[in-house]
């Protein structure tokens, strides 16, 4: 039997109301959400009609969906997070960005070369799987911001906090290694176009998304907690929908400027945060963001497994599964494992922390963004990225749990 038009309706509800009621479910096992819906895309995928369903064949619909889908994720743990920014405050942040986030890719694209790919498209897989998922690392990032009368926003989890900044700048930052690819793959030898994408892709952009974060963020503070009009403070209207609306315009903003969009939104989800930290309204605001990043990375795991059922995964190659896995199990445990030395962290922290870097919906965008430019490999590529986020989907979400009770029980020691 396939399922068509109106019948998706009633998969659609029937997903929705699973998706109420299974992470309550599912608390007290080793099975994580994300599996769960995963495994009832692979099942959805035996009745419905795959042919449009795969992100080959709905490039575009695939890349927006992950995009907003990435976008609800960054405004909500930026709101989500307690401590205020600073170099000393996030160095085990710093580490993991400057140190572990390049050496990914540079390993991932090492082993791809080696598996046989060309440089461009070697350097596009290291690209897109390096930076680790804001959306799918929910059961090892902060749950949430302390408000309200009493409370102490200051973040005193080091392991969820590390996981959940990195999450949320990562995806910025990985930008310029997916254009360097791009520039690669179209535009031939490094001299050709390496000025224009240090000056320009590497840094000018990510200027530009840095000062519309803070810009933006600092006005929609003073907006949101102290403007001198009443009628102008978004706080007391206590609409939680203002967040969406704060996530596109910030977004839209600094794509209109050509700035990196992806770290405007989350800098500015830190700037609106630092306004006022105990204002119960980031509570409200983080939430409402938490149920639409749910609703949408439902979809996308569910198309994902449908996809796979589809055939997604025909492509895959005894190379295209040796970088996934060594990724998951062995590059970034290792290079995180490294970068984290001198840190705060304890030994079974560091290593938690190292071995979380969760791959997800980001390098679903960001193969969809920069397909087009690999048409001659895109089969392999979306079979060698669906491969590996599927690994990461099931190793990190059993292990999250027994993990972090893990980590829980040695500090109570």
């Amino acid at each position: 039997m396939t399922i068509d038009g109106d019948g998706l309706y009633l998969v659609a509800g029937i997903a929705l109301l699973v998706g109420a009621v299974l992470p309550r479910l599912l608390r007290r096992y080793a099975v994580s959400a994300p599996i769960a819906f995963l495994s009832a895309g692979l099942l959805l995928g035996a009745f419905v009609d795959r042919s449009h369903l795969s992100p080959i064949a709905e490039p575009e619909l695939t890349e927006h969906l992950a995009e907003l889908t990435l976008l609800l994720a960054l405004m909500g743990v930026g709101l989500a997070i307690d401590r205020p920014i600073g170099w000393r405050r996030w160095s085990t942040t710093w580490r993991l960005l400057l140190i572990a986030l390049p050496a990914c890719i540079a390993a991932v694209a090492g082993v791809g070369w080696l598996v046989g790919l060309a440089p461009a498209t070697a350097l596009l897989v290291g690209a897109v799987l390096a930076p680790t998922d804001p959306v799918l690392a929910s059961d090892v990032q902060v749950q949430g911001p302390s408000t309200g009368e009493g409370a102490e926003p200051e973040e005193d989890d080091e392991i969820r906090l590390a996981l959940t900044s990195e999450a949320g700048l990562n995806d910025g930052l990985a930008f310029p290694f997916v254009y360097a690819a791009i520039f690669a793959a179209t535009k031939g030898a490094v001299g050709d176009w390496g000025l224009e994408w240090f000056a320009w892709h590497l840094i000018g952009k990510m200027v530009i998304g840095v000062a519309i974060g803070v810009g933006a963020g600092w006005l929609l503070g003073k907006m949101a907690f102290a403007a001198p009009v009443p009628t102008l403070r978004l706080s007391n209207f206590r609409e939680p929908v203002m967040a969406l609306a704060m996530t596109l315009g910030v977004y839209g903003l600094a794509e209109v400027l050509h700035g990196y969009g992806f770290v405007a939104v989350f800098v500015a989800a830190l700037t609106i945060r630092a306004a006022e930290r105990s204002h119960d309204f980031h509570g409200e605001l983080h939430g409402f963001l938490e149920q639409l990043e749910h609703i949408f990375t439902w979809g996308i795991l569910l198309l994902l497994g449908v996809a796979i059922t589809g055939g997604l995964l025909k492509p895959l190659t005894w190379g295209g599964a040796a970088i996934g896995l060594l990724l998951v199990l062995v590059i970034r445990p290792v290079v995180a494992w490294f970068s984290l030395a001198g840190t705060r962290l304890r030994q079974s922290e560091r290593w938690v922390t190292a071995a979380f870097g969760v791959r997800g919906v980001g390098s679903v965008y960001y193969l969809a963004y920069a397909g087009s430019d690999f048409s001659a490999d895109l089969p392999w590529l979306w079979a060698t990225v669906g491969f590996s986020v599927a690994l990461s989907v099931l190793v990190h979400g059993v292990a999250a749990t027994p993990m972090m009770r893990m980590v829980e029980r040695r500090r109570g020691n």
